[in-house]
């Protein structure tokens, strides 16, 4: 049967920059050349990064993606890889508007393009606001065997091109993607390459992203499938990889060409002949699936170190409450970037306990942060005594002058600023906007309070116990008055996550929470701090998505709100 090389190569691409992913693709080309790949395939938009956004709209910037794009072509050949059919996404703009573009590169030029037909536009997606759907498919004949491609979303929808490449006839199917990462979405994606290559009637070679880009993680898990359904190979979640697999394909795939079911199909020749047998490569391991603690804290590390590392920073800074979610936050930003680099302060006020002063030095000594500690109590002493602050005003202005400290420290010396907050409290509106609401990014943006607790607890699980049992243990507190309790304000987090799944991520009315248990009062409560705190989401930082429905991109409400549920 004929044989072919291929390689997978998920790879961590940055907006915007041209230059660093061309060189990306280039060197991990020649990788691939190196391990004898006929083809390599990259995820969607690589050229580019993935999303664009607005970027797509800018004529010199679609101009300046295929100009990379060409100069890649000859770069390739000059390094020694010209014969390595390699898979590039990038963004094209002909005579319609912008694309979503797929190339192939071999010889020195451009010898293939395709342009993505599904343009998804629910959650995080926009593509109908940048792109034009393709109706062509090109059908490449790569030593005697028919390669198709499709992108990302094709294959997430019935029907499109990957049934029309069953229809014609195809031995492969090769899908670039920019697959964004949520809880257990791993588990979707292997039924879905199942279905899809079964549809095909050949192997599909699924090659994902990697990496963080604002509030999104890209979590790799590309993968081959053949065409029974069979999994021949997984590559690594979280982390840049090669995989170089042999195929043995049976050939002899129809070779249709013209309209086939409303897409108009081009076969191009690359190479004839099949290649002469050869020795195949011992195969690649498959990758373990990760747990599901795991795998939310490997994305959140990803999100912190690339929101850092591609922003231009070196070091951040955060409040250290001796809480959990600055204990989580602090371990996350040491795993991220290293302790050399975290910055933590303590920032004790007049109402701050012992043990929050205690527990915040215990976390830095055993992570290895730089620690020191800020106090705020004459500062606020000013505030309060100049404006005549009392109650809920005094307690704001702890906040805030805490905010202010970690934003002077900030411009001082160029950390960047972590917001401790998580999605419970982003949600019911629990924080103070300009105060423990400041910084640059939010690790915990998109981790609700009771999910903090499991992961510290996971953390401390795997080796260095880096959180105090006692900020996992204690009754969380934002330590404003005296003797205050979250559950002052708030209900038990056990159940307020539980209205708050159902509300957000579900999407359920008022009604529908009544039907599954809650009381009214309950619901009536929390629905009420949900939809008054739209505007503290609104300017809260950006934190990584790991969730179906994060604030920001997923979940888009009006400020200006005049309806209520159950009224």
């Amino acid at each position: 049967m004929p044989q072919l090389r291929i390689a997978m190569a998920q790879v961590n691409a940055t907006v915007g920059d041209l230059d660093g992913n061309a060189r990306v693709v280039l060197e991990r080309t020649r990788e691939a050349h190196e391990a004898g790949a006929h083809v390599v395939v990259f995820p969607e938009m690589v050229l580019t990064g993935y999303p664009v956004e607005d970027l797509a709209l800018r004529e010199s910037f679609a101009a300046g993606s295929t100009r990379a794009l060409d100069a890649l072509a000859a770069r390739l050949t000059e390094a020694g890889c010209g014969d390595v059919a390699a898979v590039v996404g990038y963004l094209d703009r002909d005579g319609v508007g912008p694309r979503n573009a797929v190339a192939v590169l071999h010889g020195g030029a451009v010898v293939a393009t395709q342009f993505k037909h599904h343009l998804p536009n629910y959650g995080v997606f926009d593509e109908r606001r940048y792109f034009w759907p393709g109706q062509s498919l090109d059908v490449l004949r790569v030593h005697g065997l028919e390669v198709g491609m499709v992108v990302c979303e094709d294959i997430w929808q019935e029907g499109g091109p990957v049934s029309a490449l069953g229809a014609a006839g195809v031995d492969l199917v090769v899908v670039p993607n920019s697959s964004p990462y949520e809880q257990d979405k791993d588990d979707l994606r292997l039924p879905l390459v199942r279905r899809r290559a079964e549809e095909a009637g050949a192997p599909l070679v699924y090659v994902n992203m990697v990496g963080g880009q604002d509030d999104l993680v890209f979590d790799g898990d590309s993968m081959v499938v053949a065409a029974d359904g069979t999994l021949l190979a997984r590559a690594p979640r979280f982390v840049e990889h090669l995989t170089v697999l042999d195929l043995d394909l049976p050939g002899g795939a129809a070779t249709t060409a013209g309209e086939v079911d409303g897409f108009q199909l081009t076969r191009r020749v690359l190479h004839q002949e099949p290649l002469p047998a050869y020795e195949p490569a011992p195969p690649p391991p498959v990758a373990e699936p990760l747990d599901e603690l795991a795998e939310v804290w490997a994305a959140l590390v990803l999100g912190l170190r690339d929101y850092t590392a591609k922003n231009g920073f070196r070091t951040v800074v955060l409040g250290l409450s001796g809480g959990i979610d600055s204990a989580v936050c602090a371990a996350l930003a040491v795993d991220a970037v290293g302790a050399e680099n975290v910055h933590g302060v303590s920032m004790p006020s007049v109402y701050s306990s012992d043990h929050s002063r205690s527990d915040a030095h215990a976390l830095a000594e055993r992570t290895g942060l730089h620690y020191q500690v800020q106090p705020i109590a004459d500062m606020v002493a000013v505030f309060t005594g100049q404006l005549g602050l009392t109650g809920l005003a005094e307690e704001n202005v702890q906040a805030r002058c805490r905010g202010v400290t970690l934003m002077g420290l900030s411009n001082q010396h160029g950390h960047l600023v972590l917001a401790t907050g998580n999605k419970t409290e982003l949600a019911v509106g629990y924080s103070t906007i300009y105060g423990d609401a400041v910084g640059g990014f939010a690790p915990l943006k998109d981790v609700p309070k009771t999910l903090v607790w499991e992961l510290a607890r996971w953390r401390n699980r795997q080796d260095d116990e880096p959180i105090p049992a006692n900020s996992i243990d204690k009754p969380p507190s934002a330590e404003l008055r005296p003797g205050q309790v979250d559950t002052d304000s708030l209900p038990d987090y056990a159940v307020l996550d539980r209205v708050l799944d159902d509300y957000v991520e579900g999407d359920r009315g008022y009604d529908d929470l009544l039907a599954a248990g809650f009381a009214p009062e309950l619901v009536d409560r929390v629905l009420r701090m949900v939809d008054r705190a739209e505007y503290k989401r609104r300017q809260y930082p950006p934190g990584t998505k790991i969730t179906f429905r994060a604030f920001g991109r997923d979940r888009r409400l009006p400020i200006t709100n005049a309806w209520r549920e159950g009224t």
